[in-house]
């Protein structure tokens, strides 16, 4: 009985999503090492851009071809997105007791960021765009267009790839 879990066929929308994780987990890792344009490198830094790379992502996805697919995909990328938020914040030291009101809170900011992102896929010349990198008070210098046009050679090559 207890074989069929280790058996267990994942979908092909999951095995794309966790592909998806990785590397916008990789991704956001160089970008946060290879940069010293960030206040501080700390949790909230990283958190924000995750969720930048993560909401990209989710928006390269609607533009494919086989929407209901990937429709699925996100919906799965946002479920390990939370339930990395979760496994995190356990490793930072928060108890069973607490656990869900921190990963709420952060959920409400990564939707709060949703909302907030702007709509064009050309990032660096998206005024937008640079209102939303000055709403996570991020960076230590007012270069938002050198940031911003960071952020879009990203995209672009989440787009390429």
């Amino acid at each position: 009985m207890i074989l069929q879990y280790f058996k267990k066929k994942e979908n092909k929308e999951q095995s794309i999503a966790k592909e998806q994780y990785k590397k916008i987990l990789f991704e956001s890792n160089i970008f946060l090492k290879s940069n010293n344009f960030f206040k501080v490198k700390n949790y909230k830094t990283s958190f924000e851009i995750v969720s930048i790379f993560l909401i990209m992502f989710i928006r390269i996805n609607l533009l494919k071809d086989n929407k209901k697919k990937f429709i699925k995909v996100n919906d799965e990328l946002i479920s390990l997105f939370i339930s990395d938020l979760d496994e995190s914040l356990r490793e930072k030291g928060i108890g069973d007791m607490s656990i869900g009101k921190y990963v709420k809170s952060y959920v409400k900011k990564f939707y709060f960021r949703i909302s907030k992102f702007p709509e064009d896929n050309d990032l660096y010349k998206n005024k937008h765009f640079i209102d939303y990198l000055k709403i996570t008070n991020l960076f230590e210098n007012d270069d938002y267009n050198n940031v911003s046009r960071k952020f879009n050679e990203k995209f672009i090559n989440f787009i390429n790839s």
